[in-house]
């Protein structure tokens, strides 16, 4: 049980054996720790930026630089890179305003503002993710259809077999599976680190809103 909450007990239960707790001890509490709780999403958000950033590094070195060199000389690709870095990096501005606006909040009303604020930001950053994760994959997959050799010859082979159909359903069928299960690992990575911090900070919101009453 961390320092906030013995406080909060003690101030609840008003009893003569126990130190008396202003509202101000117990708001003073909660912006700190709604603070550092901010702080850190920013934190992780610089670490997942900077991990797929890697991550884009690593495919080129592991052998998948030639297919990577077609995709990024295709005009949709960079559009859409340009416009991934450039709302990321928006991202992390807002995380960073947001707590730096907590950090200097000296209300509980303006504090439980920002944090309403905050809990907006970071739902809005995990949707765009996951809408931007789909949108890349289908292209991706459009893309290489189009640009492979590979996947030319396989085309032409299910063509001349008279399965065509058949084939552009199993690779439809392959990339919904296969983006089902990435959806469900970053909602499971949201939900473990962005889900509880926010869990948190909802928490300080509701004794916020006790403290005005």
């Amino acid at each position: 049980m961390d320092e906030l909450e013995l406080l909060k007990k003690d101030w609840q239960k008003g009893a003569d054996n126990f130190p008396q707790v202003s509202r101000e001890d117990i708001y003073k509490m909660t912006h700190a720790k709604s603070s550092s709780i901010v702080k850190w999403i920013f934190y992780i958000g610089l670490l997942e930026f900077a991990f797929w950033f890697i991550v884009s590094i690593g495919l080129k070195s592991l052998g998948f630089g030639d297919e990577i060199k077609k995709l990024e000389s295709s005009t949709v690709f960079i559009v859409f890179a340009v416009i991934s870095y450039f709302v990321l990096l928006y991202f992390l501005y807002k995380f960073y305003i947001n707590y730096k606006n907590i950090s200097a909040t000296d209300s509980a009303r303006r504090l439980m503002k920002n944090i309403l604020k905050t809990r907006k930001t970071v739902k809005a950053y995990v949707i765009f993710n996951l809408a931007f994760l789909v949108i890349a994959t289908f292209y991706g997959v459009y893309f290489a259809l189009q640009n492979d050799e590979t996947s030319k010859s396989m085309i032409d082979a299910a063509a001349a077999n008279g399965e065509i159909f058949k084939f552009y359903a199993s690779i439809i069928a392959l990339t919904l599976l296969l983006l089902a299960c990435a959806i469900a690992v970053l909602l499971l990575f949201y939900w473990l680190i962005y889900g509880l911090l926010l869990k948190q900070l909802n928490s300080n919101y509701k004794e916020l809103k006790k403290l005005e009453i």
